[in-house]
């Protein structure tokens, strides 16, 4: 599987650097786009998904790490959940 990692900028500035076990979330985000906060989450939770049960299909068992990084997506998303027009850029892969 080919691990990816895609920083993204949240409404605060702030930047977190995310992992993936598949090359699936190119399919969902793209390199300088801006997502609602809704949408990144929904986008992040289908992606993850999908990459975790990659690594099943292959080794039998699911990724941890891909839903241990959509659960601290997701507690960082909290904080801008009141904010209006929340967006999250998705800012390079590597």
């Amino acid at each position: 599987m080919p691990v990816m990692h895609f920083q993204v900028r949240w409404p605060d500035a702030s930047e977190t650097r995310c992992y993936s076990p598949s090359s699936v979330v190119q399919d969902f985000f793209a390199p300088g786009e801006r997502y609602a906060l809704e949408d990144f989450l929904q986008r992040s939770r289908e992606a993850l998904g999908i990459a975790s049960e990659r690594v099943r299909a292959k080794y039998g068992f699911a990724c941890s790490q891909a839903m241990d990084q959509l659960a601290e997506i997701e507690r960082i998303a909290i904080r801008f959940t009141g904010t209006a027009d929340a967006q999250v850029t998705v800012v390079a892969f590597d």
